[in-house]
């Protein structure tokens, strides 16, 4: 057999996304190229690695046992390099961290100084939203995965990094109003997509006060959701971390509730049986170290951008 790195690695994008054309985007290479690599690749076997009924493409069982092989294949190449690099003194290598959506307003701020103290450690930052991250977990896709839920049936090791607090939020054009939790039926709520956190947060919260939202709208987003607050559609449930810049422009009113804030905390998590590289081993041990030095310059909020609280 003849096949290279680069064909594995392209193959297991097209198997991620079960499409070229998405491959050939997150790759940045043309679908020309990526199909040519595929074919080169498919040369090797005797067995179809992919089908195509109708338009659509299909990965064969060959096909995902082959992305399994192909995964350890490549994470065995990526330890000789940062092997040879170790012994030359130097950290260097590849992680992927999978964040859900309101994460990305996290995780930047804890991988600043890591960034600068090891330029040769490249890092890829996948922002989607809670779902996706677990199937990506489940999956073994990514080194860490950052979300505010520890996902079920799923053993992970866990790096705790801060609070992650909710607060009931309005446009600031109802800046006069007081609401209480008897009037919250009568309002128009506004819910993240099923399966997000914010989503289950802001349901679990309604269900322990026994209340039945008489109008709602569903928005697939924290930015979306947060758009239609400030715009007067309705209220929500939602995390601080996503609202500073509207609350200090005084877009966004916090409206003290009973039970609320709704605290959780955001976690960097892998699974329990994952190998680490020594970029991933550093990592870890290098946020542990620093955690609470950036959780209090960057997100102890002042309370004076929470005035009713």
């Amino acid at each position: 057999m003849n096949y290279t790195l680069h064909q594995l690695q392209v193959f297991l994008k097209i198997v991620e996304h079960q499409s070229v054309t998405k491959a050939s985007e997150e790759l940045h290479l043309t679908q020309p190229a990526v199909s040519i690599q595929l074919k080169r690749l498919q040369e090797q076997f005797e067995i179809p690695l992919t089908e195509v009924i109708g338009r659509r493409l299909y990965v064969t069982d060959f096909g995902k046992r082959m992305a399994e092989v192909s995964r350890n294949i490549l994470e065995e190449a990526e330890t000789i390099k940062t092997t040879i690099n170790q012994y030359k003194g130097l950290l260097t290598g590849h992680l992927k961290i999978s964040v859900v959506s309101t994460g990305k307003y996290v995780i930047p701020f804890f991988l600043q100084e890591f960034m600068k103290k090891y330029p040769g450690v490249d890092i890829t930052i996948d922002v989607s939203n809670k779902n996706r991250v677990v199937e990506g977990l489940s999956n073994n896709e990514s080194d860490f995965y950052l979300v505010s839920v520890l996902p079920d049936n799923i053993p992970v090791k866990t790096v705790e990094l801060m609070e992650n607090r909710l607060y009931f939020v309005g446009s600031s054009r109802y800046k006069d109003m007081t609401i209480t939790q008897n009037e919250l039926s009568q309002l128009t709520l506004l819910f993240r997509e099923t399966g997000s956190a914010t989503r289950r947060a802001m349901e679990t919260y309604l269900m322990k006060y026994d209340i039945k939202p008489s109008k709602s709208m569903e928005l697939v987003s924290n930015e979306a959701v947060k758009q239609a607050v400030i715009a007067g559609i309705g209220f929500s449930i939602m995390p601080l971390i996503g609202l500073r810049s509207e609350l200090s422009l005084g877009n966004i009113k916090v409206f003290p509730l009973e039970g609320l804030p709704i605290t959780t905390n955001w976690n960097l998590i892998y699974q329990e049986k994952k190998q680490l590289t020594p970029a991933a081993l550093e990592l870890i041990q290098f946020i542990s170290e620093t955690k609470q030095h950036v959780a209090k310059e960057f997100f102890d909020y002042d309370k004076s951008s929470v005035p009713s609280l």
